[in-house]
């Protein structure tokens, strides 16, 4: 869900020291570590829904802005005083981004359930994957996952259109994430410069939670499940990220954010009881096998990451 700026898969980021030599056992750690993550992210999501009732979306949203805040800040230490007018421009974008990006996913998930509304934000990551190549096999794989969209929003009574343009607009920050991290990365070194946009995106909902507090004190436990959704959602995914990416090669890493997608709707349906038709399921197989056919056939010394958050992502999806 997915995602502060974590490190994202899908920004086709070359990893610090993901080589194929690494030992078995530090690739299997790594592999855990993904499952681990993917899982931490969606249950994160599910559970800060359960806020929904007493703080809202967007309440949720900001407290865990203000959890990615806190862990990006004490990870990386920016000294925002240091940054030109070059570096600022796209840090504050990023934030903008950032909000707007985890603002729509969670709104969706409010309104179309966790499953699809993390399936429609994965095509900001995807689009950029697919945008890239100019291989038949990608043009193949567009195809798909457009016929997997077109089933899942396809016009019925019961169709929440709202909820499923608030998914592609999730999408869409999310590319635009992506996008802007390679940009940041490039000026700012290391984290400095997603940590000094998390902070400007909480800096922009703190009166979006003195509103909430100040006309509707909400309840210790809402408040719980909102801190315990950023720190599965943004902590957690971080921090697995960086481990992972020194131990997994890059095709592993982002075949494995693919599958995102499946566990959320496992997640929404377990915790949240929001089960899926088959339409649903067979559209969430039809995304991920286009991203997983375009990694698997990729040339492997492309040495790209493709694929999930995060977050906040990124660090972290959604």
């Amino acid at each position: 869900m997915p995602a502060p700026a974590r490190p994202t898969a899908s920004a086709h980021r070359t990893p610090p020291a993901a080589s194929t030599a690494r030992p078995r056992g530090a690739r299997l750690a790594g592999v855990a570590t993904m499952f681990g993550s993917g899982l931490s992210n969606q249950t994160g999501a599910a559970i800060g829904s359960l806020a929904f009732p007493v703080l809202g979306p967007v309440g949720v949203v900001a407290v865990r802005q203000y959890v990615a805040a806190l862990v990006l800040t004490s990870v990386a230490r920016p000294r925002l005083r240091t940054f030109t007018r070059r570096q600022w421009w796209p840090v504050l974008l990023l934030a903008l981004v950032f909000g707007t990006m985890n603002l729509s996913l969670y709104t969706a998930i409010d309104r179309i359930g966790l499953g699809l509304a993390v399936t429609l934000e994965f095509l900001g990551p995807l689009g950029i994957a697919l945008a890239a190549s100019r291989r038949r096999v990608d043009a193949c794989c567009a195809v798909v996952a457009a016929a997997g969209v077109v089933t899942l929003m396809r016009p019925r009574p019961s169709a929440d259109l709202l909820g499923m343009g608030l998914g592609l607009l999730a999408a869409v920050c999310w590319a635009s994430y992506i996008l802007l991290n390679r940009t940041v990365g490039r000026r700012i070194p290391g984290a400095r410069g997603s940590a000094a946009a998390a902070c400007l995106s909480a800096l922009m909902f703190l009166p979006v939670g003195l509103v909430i507090v100040v006309e509707r004190p909400p309840s210790a436990g809402a408040v719980a499940y909102a801190v315990v959704a950023g720190v599965l959602s943004s902590a957690v995914p971080y921090l697995a990220d960086l481990f992972t990416l020194r131990r997994v090669p890059a095709p592993a890493f982002g075949l494995f954010m693919s599958v995102n997608p499946v566990l959320a709707g496992l997640v929404g349906w377990i915790v949240l009881d929001q089960g899926l038709g088959w339409p649903e399921w067979g559209s969430i197989a039809a995304i991920v096998a286009a991203n997983a056919l375009s990694i698997l056939t990729s040339r492997p010394d492309s040495g790209r990451v493709r694929g999930r958050r995060p977050r906040q992502d990124g660090p972290p999806s959604s």
